[in-house]
Protein backbone atom coordinates (compact mmCIF):
# COMPACT_ATOMS: atom_id res chain seq x y z
CA UNK A 1 0.00 0.00 0.00
CA UNK A 2 3.28 2.47 1.01
CA UNK A 3 4.57 1.45 -2.67
CA UNK A 4 1.02 2.70 -4.57
CA UNK A 5 1.22 5.87 -2.80
CA UNK A 6 4.29 6.54 -2.85
CA UNK A 7 3.80 5.65 -6.97
CA UNK A 8 0.80 8.15 -7.14
CA UNK A 9 2.93 10.98 -5.38
CA UNK A 10 5.77 10.57 -7.96
CA UNK A 11 4.59 12.01 -10.88
CA UNK A 12 3.47 15.36 -8.51
CA UNK A 13 7.25 15.22 -6.89
CA UNK A 14 8.82 15.06 -10.07
CA UNK A 15 6.98 17.94 -11.78
CA UNK A 16 7.52 20.19 -8.50
CA UNK A 17 11.17 19.60 -8.97
CA UNK A 18 11.30 20.37 -12.62
CA UNK A 19 9.44 23.45 -11.29
CA UNK A 20 11.98 24.15 -8.99
CA UNK A 21 14.73 23.47 -11.20
CA UNK A 22 13.12 26.12 -13.46
CA UNK A 23 12.83 28.72 -11.09
CA UNK A 24 16.09 28.70 -9.86
CA UNK A 25 17.76 28.22 -13.47
CA UNK A 26 15.96 31.65 -14.63
CA UNK A 27 16.71 33.78 -11.89
CA UNK A 28 19.99 32.93 -11.48
CA UNK A 29 20.21 34.18 -15.58
CA UNK A 30 18.37 37.02 -14.99
CA UNK A 31 20.83 37.56 -12.04
CA UNK A 32 23.75 37.23 -14.23
CA UNK A 33 22.49 38.95 -17.36
CA UNK A 34 22.21 42.12 -15.14
CA UNK A 35 25.80 41.39 -13.60
CA UNK A 36 26.97 41.17 -17.13
CA UNK A 37 25.46 44.53 -18.23
CA UNK A 38 26.45 46.77 -15.01
CA UNK A 39 29.83 45.58 -15.15
CA UNK A 40 30.79 45.84 -19.22
CA UNK A 41 28.55 49.49 -18.48
CA UNK A 42 30.52 50.58 -15.70
CA UNK A 43 33.82 49.30 -17.06
CA UNK A 44 33.13 50.93 -20.06
CA UNK A 45 32.11 54.64 -18.96
CA UNK A 46 35.20 54.89 -17.01
CA UNK A 47 36.79 55.12 -21.23
CA UNK A 48 37.81 58.10 -22.06
CA UNK A 49 37.19 57.53 -25.77
CA UNK A 50 34.32 55.13 -25.56
CA UNK A 51 30.79 56.70 -26.65
CA UNK A 52 27.32 56.33 -24.89
CA UNK A 53 26.18 53.89 -27.46
CA UNK A 54 29.12 51.74 -26.89
CA UNK A 55 28.05 51.36 -23.31
CA UNK A 56 24.80 50.37 -24.04
CA UNK A 57 26.08 48.43 -27.36
CA UNK A 58 28.75 46.77 -25.33
CA UNK A 59 26.37 45.99 -22.39
CA UNK A 60 24.10 44.40 -24.88
CA UNK A 61 26.77 41.91 -26.51
CA UNK A 62 27.99 41.29 -22.70
CA UNK A 63 24.20 39.91 -21.92
CA UNK A 64 24.49 37.61 -25.16
CA UNK A 65 27.73 36.41 -24.02
CA UNK A 66 26.49 35.37 -21.06
CA UNK A 67 22.89 33.71 -22.49
CA UNK A 68 24.93 31.67 -25.08
CA UNK A 69 27.00 30.07 -22.42
CA UNK A 70 24.48 29.75 -19.65
CA UNK A 71 23.34 25.94 -19.98
CA UNK A 72 21.65 23.12 -17.78
CA UNK A 73 25.16 21.16 -17.08
CA UNK A 74 28.99 21.47 -16.58
CA UNK A 75 29.78 20.18 -19.84
CA UNK A 76 27.77 22.46 -21.80
CA UNK A 77 29.04 25.28 -20.23
CA UNK A 78 32.49 24.43 -21.49
CA UNK A 79 31.71 23.90 -24.62
CA UNK A 80 29.58 26.82 -25.35
CA UNK A 81 32.24 29.08 -23.59
CA UNK A 82 34.91 27.51 -25.91
CA UNK A 83 32.51 28.18 -28.83
CA UNK A 84 32.00 31.81 -28.10
CA UNK A 85 35.25 32.86 -27.45
CA UNK A 86 37.49 31.20 -30.47
CA UNK A 87 34.82 32.38 -32.77
CA UNK A 88 35.00 36.24 -31.13
CA UNK A 89 38.53 35.70 -31.46
CA UNK A 90 38.89 34.76 -35.09
CA UNK A 91 36.32 37.45 -35.94
CA UNK A 92 38.22 40.10 -33.81
CA UNK A 93 41.57 39.70 -35.35
CA UNK A 94 39.86 39.45 -38.91
CA UNK A 95 37.74 42.83 -38.31
CA UNK A 96 40.51 44.71 -36.62
CA UNK A 97 42.75 43.95 -39.65
CA UNK A 98 40.02 44.93 -42.26
CA UNK A 99 39.02 48.10 -40.08
CA UNK A 100 42.71 49.41 -39.81
CA UNK A 101 43.21 49.33 -43.30
CA UNK A 102 39.49 49.82 -44.90
CA UNK A 103 36.26 51.60 -44.09
CA UNK A 104 33.01 49.54 -43.61
CA UNK A 105 31.84 48.29 -46.67
CA UNK A 106 29.14 45.30 -47.28
CA UNK A 107 31.31 43.59 -49.77
CA UNK A 108 34.00 43.58 -46.97
CA UNK A 109 31.55 42.56 -44.64
CA UNK A 110 30.62 39.63 -46.92
CA UNK A 111 34.04 38.76 -47.61
CA UNK A 112 35.05 38.19 -43.97
CA UNK A 113 32.10 36.10 -43.14
CA UNK A 114 33.27 34.27 -45.87
CA UNK A 115 36.49 33.63 -45.24
CA UNK A 116 35.92 33.10 -41.32
CA UNK A 117 33.73 30.35 -42.45
CA UNK A 118 36.25 28.83 -44.28
CA UNK A 119 39.26 28.75 -41.83
CA UNK A 120 36.88 27.50 -39.25
CA UNK A 121 35.94 24.54 -41.65
CA UNK A 122 39.46 24.20 -42.30
CA UNK A 123 40.77 24.10 -38.53
CA UNK A 124 37.67 21.59 -37.86
CA UNK A 125 35.63 24.10 -35.94
CA UNK A 126 32.64 24.89 -38.03
CA UNK A 127 30.25 24.72 -35.69
CA UNK A 128 31.59 28.07 -34.57
CA UNK A 129 30.73 29.51 -38.10
CA UNK A 130 27.40 30.90 -37.27
CA UNK A 131 28.60 32.13 -34.15
CA UNK A 132 31.46 34.33 -35.75
CA UNK A 133 29.71 35.38 -39.10
CA UNK A 134 27.16 36.63 -36.40
CA UNK A 135 30.23 38.84 -34.48
CA UNK A 136 31.44 39.50 -37.89
CA UNK A 137 28.52 41.52 -38.81
CA UNK A 138 27.97 42.88 -35.74
CA UNK A 139 31.41 44.76 -35.80
CA UNK A 140 31.58 45.60 -39.20
CA UNK A 141 27.96 46.98 -39.15
CA UNK A 142 28.76 49.50 -35.79
CA UNK A 143 31.55 50.21 -37.45
CA UNK A 144 29.72 51.75 -40.11
CA UNK A 145 27.61 53.19 -38.20
CA UNK A 146 30.31 55.04 -35.97
CA UNK A 147 33.09 55.26 -38.82
CA UNK A 148 35.44 57.31 -36.73
CA UNK A 149 37.88 55.25 -34.34
CA UNK A 150 36.10 52.23 -36.36
CA UNK A 151 39.29 50.19 -35.22
CA UNK A 152 38.39 49.97 -31.70
CA UNK A 153 35.05 48.18 -32.02
CA UNK A 154 36.40 44.67 -32.46
CA UNK A 155 38.59 44.81 -29.25
CA UNK A 156 35.51 46.55 -27.45
CA UNK A 157 33.02 43.49 -28.27
CA UNK A 158 35.85 41.38 -27.34
CA UNK A 159 36.14 42.91 -23.61
CA UNK A 160 31.96 42.54 -24.02
CA UNK A 161 32.41 38.58 -24.93
CA UNK A 162 34.93 37.81 -22.22
CA UNK A 163 33.09 40.19 -19.75
CA UNK A 164 29.85 38.23 -20.54
CA UNK A 165 31.57 34.61 -21.03
CA UNK A 166 32.91 35.00 -17.56
CA UNK A 167 30.01 35.85 -15.20
CA UNK A 168 27.82 33.30 -17.25
CA UNK A 169 30.14 31.05 -16.53
CA UNK A 170 30.43 31.73 -12.93
CA UNK A 171 26.71 31.96 -12.47
CA UNK A 172 26.03 28.89 -14.14
CA UNK A 173 28.08 26.92 -11.52
CA UNK A 174 26.70 28.37 -8.79
CA UNK A 175 23.37 27.75 -10.05
CA UNK A 176 24.28 24.10 -10.77
CA UNK A 177 25.71 23.48 -7.60
CA UNK A 178 22.90 24.98 -5.63
CA UNK A 179 20.40 22.57 -7.43
CA UNK A 180 22.93 19.74 -6.19
CA UNK A 181 24.07 18.60 -9.88
CA UNK A 182 27.24 17.00 -10.16
CA UNK A 183 29.63 17.94 -13.22
CA UNK A 184 28.10 16.17 -16.74
CA UNK A 185 24.70 15.85 -15.53
CA UNK A 186 21.76 17.95 -17.08
CA UNK A 187 18.55 18.64 -14.65
CA UNK A 188 16.42 16.68 -16.75
CA UNK A 189 19.27 13.29 -16.24
CA UNK A 190 19.18 13.77 -12.94
CA UNK A 191 14.91 14.35 -12.91
CA UNK A 192 14.77 11.49 -13.88
CA UNK A 193 17.18 9.09 -12.47
CA UNK A 194 15.78 10.03 -8.89
CA UNK A 195 11.99 8.57 -10.07
CA UNK A 196 11.27 5.28 -9.13
CA UNK A 197 11.96 2.09 -11.74
CA UNK A 198 8.24 1.33 -13.32
CA UNK A 199 9.79 -2.06 -14.01
CA UNK A 200 9.45 -5.63 -11.78
CA UNK A 201 10.76 -5.39 -8.39
CA UNK A 202 12.49 -8.19 -6.20
CA UNK A 203 12.15 -8.04 -2.60
CA UNK A 204 14.09 -10.31 -0.04
CA UNK A 205 11.90 -12.30 2.10
CA UNK A 206 13.14 -12.04 5.35
CA UNK A 207 13.93 -15.15 7.16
Amino acid sequence: MADMERQVRSPATSQSAGIGQATVHGAMLAICCLISYATIAYILKRAQFVSRDDEFLGGMWAVIATIFVFRHNYQENATAALSRISATLLSFAFCLVYLLIFPFHAWGMALLIGIGALVLTLIGRSEDIITAGITTAVVMVVAGISPQHAWKQPILRLLDTVVGVAVGLVGSWIGLTLLGHSPGHSPAVLGRSAEPSSGPRTTRETP
